[in-house]
């Protein structure tokens, strides 16, 4: 790597599942070479899920480094789903092969790491790297939620990925919530 490219080292950060009922918050860091010849990258939610999951193959084989960050529903009932998703955006950084120059953060909150930062709103949709980690943090979780989905088969997961759905809360009202459902978010007041 040159120089040049080391100057260029810019990392961008994203986060999904900050708003489901049940699973982690996810985050991904992820820094694209200046030159990357990656085509089609966009915001996460605007492309098919069999889109996303080949973007994904391609960003990783291209990408200069990932980080990945998670944070379980447990933790998120701890310190809240706002501080859940600093920290998985943070340990997403921390996570990286290679030392960012500055670091492009989809929305409005700093996040603790040791390197400038620089807040993007609607960055999933203005930043290739901002687009790269959406992507991946994305079909990461979507991975974890299908996983969960077989262990939680009356939930639903691997359709609604933990977001409350019809199907997800009339669910809830017949079966005891289970241990990857976040108890902080109760949708049903008096069920869990």
């Amino acid at each position: 790597m040159s120089n040049i490219e080391l100057k260029r080292t810019i990392c961008g950060v994203d986060e999904v599942g900050r708003g489901t009922l049940a699973g982690p918050v996810v985050a991904s860091a992820v820094i694209l070479s200046a030159n990357h010849k990656i085509e089609g990258l966009k915001d996460s939610k605007k492309l098919t899920s069999i889109k996303r999951v080949k973007l994904s193959k391609i960003i990783q084989k291209n990408a200069l480094s990932i980080g990945i960050g998670i944070i379980d529903a447990t933790i998120i009932d701890k310190i809240n789903i706002r501080q859940a998703t600093l920290l998985a955006m943070s340990n997403s950084v921390k996570d990286l092969s290679l030392k960012p120059n500055i670091v492009l953060i989809d929305g409005v909150d700093k996040i603790n790491i040791p390197y400038p930062q620089k807040n993007i709103i609607g960055g999933d949709s203005k930043e290739d790297s901002i687009m790269a980690a959406s992507i991946i943090a994305k079909v990461e979780r979507d991975k974890l939620m299908d996983i969960y989905a077989i262990a939680y088969p009356d939930f639903g997961f691997e359709k609604n990925k933990g977001y409350g759905t019809k199907f997800h809360l009339n669910a809830l009202k017949i079966n005891e919530p289970t241990p990857v459902h976040r108890m902080t978010f109760n949708p049903l007041k008096n069920k869990y």
